[in-house]
């Protein structure tokens, strides 16, 4: 049951990430065509710098849980991967409750007090002469919010089963970076031992910065 719940909030943040992700395209896109406008044709736009700036917000809040769902945020690992998995499990379990949870839910309590100012006044950017709306930027960030208690809960039982199994429990399959396949086909003997270099090499380089 726990592994259920596990998997359909990963699934849940999942999927939301993946719809955020075209908010690079957008981003990109717009980023280009401001260029364009300003150093082609000398006209540049009264809306790309707003654009910008919102696609990266919306991007940043909603793929979030997601970036947890996948262990992909910024961890000091110096100490903490040389624990076995249970006091591994119980680190993450005490630092969820004394620091993660507080932070997100005062973002889920403030973000919706000014999200929902900002939509009643229809607020919109001062920073071009387009005057682009942002209150739905700012509604985003406790939908975001709450989508990261969600999956700290998700985080929490992931803790639990690992305690219960002495295993951490597999995450769901997703995109990965193409060191980390060669990394893992090297360990399964797939690659040619020219690839196996390159792959450590890789990882020796990835390691280093």
């Amino acid at each position: 049951m726990l592994r259920k719940i596990i998997y359909g909030v990963d699934e849940l943040s999942r999927t939301v990430g993946h719809v955020f992700s075209w908010c690079v395209v957008v981003l990109i896109a717009g980023t280009v065509y401001e260029v364009f406008m300003r150093y082609a044709l000398n006209d540049p736009t009264g809306w790309a710098f707003d654009l910008s700036y919102i696609c990266y917000g919306a991007l940043f809040f909603m793929a979030g849980a997601y970036t947890l769902s996948r262990g992909g945020h910024v961890r000091c690992d110096v100490f903490y991967r040389l624990l076995s998995v249970r006091r591994q499990a119980w680190v993450d379990l005490v630092l969820y409750v004394l620091f993660y949870f507080p932070g997100v839910l005062a973002l889920v309590s403030y973000g919706w007090a000014d999200g929902f100012d900002s939509m009643r006044i229809r607020e919109s950017s001062i920073s071009g002469p387009a005057g682009v709306p942002i209150w739905p930027m700012k509604m985003l960030v406790p939908f975001g919010a709450g989508l990261l208690t969600l999956q700290g809960i998700a985080e929490m039982l992931r803790c639990v089963v690992c305690l219960r199994e002495n295993e951490w429990p597999p995450r769901l399959h997703d995109v990965e970076e193409l060191e980390l396949q060669l990394i893992h086909l090297h360990a399964k003997g797939e690659l040619a031992p020219s690839a196996g270099a390159a792959a450590a090499a890789a990882a020796t380089a990835g390691g280093a910065q």
